[in-house]
């Protein structure tokens, strides 16, 4: 079975439009840049991180590198995975993240 997004409904629209491909790319890249240039940031006072929350950060940075060039995968697994509906939320997790430990 193969899943495309229904260009007839107005958010099947929407997640194809150049706004919703930068926006993806504005929040993926400044902190895939972050993580691989400076991953020290990420750690908290004791200098621990959780492994398993950064897993879903990588995967949000991923799903928005994915939509922001322009890919649309065609298996319904793919496309919710790297799809602005998963990746959007968990690079806002990596940002959150940063922020939670920069502050704490």
């Amino acid at each position: 079975m193969v899943f495309r997004l229904d260009t007839r409904h107005p958010a099947g629209l929407q997640l194809r439009r150049p706004w919703s491909r930068a926006l993806s790319l504005l929040l993926a890249a400044p902190l895939a840049l972050l993580l691989l240039i400076h991953p020290a940031l990420m750690l908290d006072a004791k200098g621990g991180y959780s492994h398993g929350l950064l897993m879903l950060v990588m995967l949000g940075v991923s799903a928005g590198f994915v939509h922001g060039v322009g890919f649309d995968p065609r298996g319904r697994l793919w496309a919710l995975l790297f799809g602005p509906a998963c990746g959007w939320p968990l690079t806002l997790l990596g940002y959150g993240l940063l922020v939670r430990v920069q502050i704490g």
